[in-house]
């Protein structure tokens, strides 16, 4: 048995799971590139001030699952528990408003919450996020759904929903708190603690109680209580989807779980992951900026979670490559061949080749046994009459048929042979 053991929440990857992680990571980078956003890289470690402002003090984040210790130096430290908040820290610190707008951002990562473990919810789990500062615009908002439907369906996703609403906006939302606390209010005792507590501390919240969906599924809809520009600004964001052909539901429920959101806002769930089906949420926060101690900014952005992705691709069966597979395993035995075996693995892999070259004291028949262990495709053999002969022996561990060639031509002629495969 182990002397030392991972936390609970959290997990070692490796072996056949990695290829998942290569895969969406590969896939985010290269769409993010291709809409024009830069990739921003921030501390896990920030000042816990940061998330109580941005988060809020009341979350649940912030009242129950953030990572928060005292340091040497007697400052309070958190572990991020989101992304958002600390890229907005960079982009006031850095001075970002100065590059001109909009500044287009990316960032990938773990990110840290004491939260219940469970399929597709860990207390180290990893985020996949883009945000847009210095616009205001409806198509700014409409681009932002458009390239998270994008990302997914470059996942090779299918069986998802984007859901969207309108919040609105510190004119219009007061009118509509008053309206859901005036709903609630009658209901309140047979409601679940969570939201008799947010009754009085976020009200909207208790619109995506997973416990009291049947009380609320008759609240006021914020739509109806939308001032003019909220209004406005949302029907610009529908039409522009509309004439993209983006397929989305207007969901009046969906209000975001964290504080800083306003006019837009959005989430996609997947039909194959039972109770945890949203995979990626975002929204409008044009205040944050602004609160977190940066001149008044508009901003909007999305993350999804990437291990809720890996389990929408396995349960939509999708095939990922393992780009780790071995093309060549280079196997030899005898007197010096092993200087002949690393000479050859070297020529092979400037071909492009993925090779693993034997570097333990095993009998080449061991050799052929590990290399069928690690999947390779080939196996090139030096033996001491290959080494005499300069040539080498290609074993095809897929049909096991073997021929023997000139060593000049190996790599070559593996090359191609790999790529019929």
């Amino acid at each position: 048995m182990a002397k030392y053991k991972r936390f609970k929440g959290t997990q070692d990857i490796f072996g056949d799971e990695t290829k998942y992680w290569y895969y969406i990571e590969k896939i985010a980078r290269d769409t993010f590139i291709k809409y024009g956003f830069k990739e921003i890289r921030t501390p896990i470690i920030e000042p816990t001030e940061l998330f109580t402002r941005s988060v809020g003090e009341t979350s649940d984040i912030v009242k129950k699952e953030m990572y928060t210790f005292e340091d040497k130096g007697k400052r309070s430290v958190t572990l991020r528990p989101e992304g958002t908040a600390s890229v907005v820290r960079a982009y006031i610190e850095n001075s970002m408003i100065n590059l001109g707008s909009p500044i287009k951002l990316y960032y990938m990562g773990p990110m840290f919450r004491y939260e219940k473990p469970q399929a597709g919810r860990q207390r180290q789990f990893h985020q996949i996020g883009v945000e847009i500062f210095g616009t205001d615009t409806p198509i700014s908002d409409a681009e932002t759904i458009i390239l998270a439907d994008e990302l997914l369906k470059a996942f090779g996703l299918k069986n998802y929903k984007i859901k969207i609403n309108s919040i609105g906006c510190p004119k219009c939302r007061p009118k509509y708190r008053e309206a859901l606390k005036k709903y609630f209010k009658p209901h309140l005792e047979n409601m679940c603690k969570d939201c008799q507590t947010r009754y009085d501390t976020n009200i909207m919240r208790l619109l995506d109680c997973k416990v009291d969906r049947e009380i609320s599924k008759d609240a006021p809809s914020i739509l109806d209580y939308l001032c003019d520009e909220c209004k406005s600004h949302f029907e610009s964001v529908v039409k522009y989807l509309d004439e993209m052909g983006i397929s989305y539901e207007i969901d009046p429920k969906i209000v975001r779980g964290l504080d800083y959101y306003s006019r837009t806002a959005f989430e996609i769930v997947h039909y194959g992951l039972g109770a945890q089906s949203a995979i990626l949420g975002g929204g409008r926060y044009n205040s944050l900026v602004e609160e977190l101690g940066g001149k008044e900014t508009p901003a909007i952005g999305f993350a999804l979670g990437v291990e809720r992705i890996i389990l929408a691709l396995k349960s939509e069966e999708v095939e990922v490559e393992n780009p780790e597979e071995i093309d060549v395993y280079v196997a030899y035995s005898g007197e010096n061949t092993d200087i002949e075996a690393l000479k050859l693995s070297r020529n092979l892999k400037k071909e492009g080749l993925r090779v693993f070259l034997n570097i333990s004291d095993r009998s080449l028949r061991n050799q052929l046994k590990h290399a069928n262990k690690m999947g390779a495709t080939f196996v090139a053999i030096i033996g001491e009459k290959e080494r005499d002969e300069e040539t080498v022996s290609i074993k095809n561990m897929k049909t096991g048929e073997q021929f023997e060639v000139e060593r000049y031509w190996v790599p070559q002629i593996l090359k191609e042979k790999n790529t019929m495969e």
